[in-house]
């Protein structure tokens, strides 16, 4: 059974730092790509981020880029989604996702940006960034 449990969201000012962690278990990740999404209130879920388990290329929605960066580590089955310069408007519930097709990153990209494409999900974490 697949687990996803994120950790590491909180309260921060603007301009600050937070890492988020997901730690997932249940089977081998390989072949997977991992994703982050987020949440506001009042808002649909969108893409934050997301990478390729196997080699570590990324993609990130364009409001992100140069401001977070997402990693995984192999031996602690752990996805990460640094965040530095966090804005207000990043305040939102994040979620850690798990999609098996990794086999498409290269060819249909765009896809990975779908939350209906990723079949296990966290129960999210929420980050509140103050002005």
């Amino acid at each position: 059974q697949v687990q996803l449990v994120e950790s590491g969201g909180g309260l921060v000012q603007a301009g600050g730092s937070l890492r988020l962690s997901c730690a997932a278990s249940g089977r081998t990740f390989t072949n997977y790509v991992m994703g982050w999404f987020r949440q506001a209130p009042g808002k649909e879920r969108e893409f934050v981020a997301a990478i390729k388990w196997s080699d570590g290329s990324s993609d990130y929605t364009d409001s992100v880029k140069g401001r977070f960066t997402i990693s995984r580590d192999n031996a602690k089955n752990t996805l990460y989604l640094q965040m530095n310069s966090l804005k207000p408007e990043d305040t939102a519930i994040y979620y850690c996702a798990a999609d098996s097709v990794d086999y498409l990153w290269y060819s249909v990209r765009e896809r990975f940006k779908e939350e209906k494409e990723y079949d296990y999900w966290g129960q999210g974490t929420q980050v509140t960034v103050s002005a």
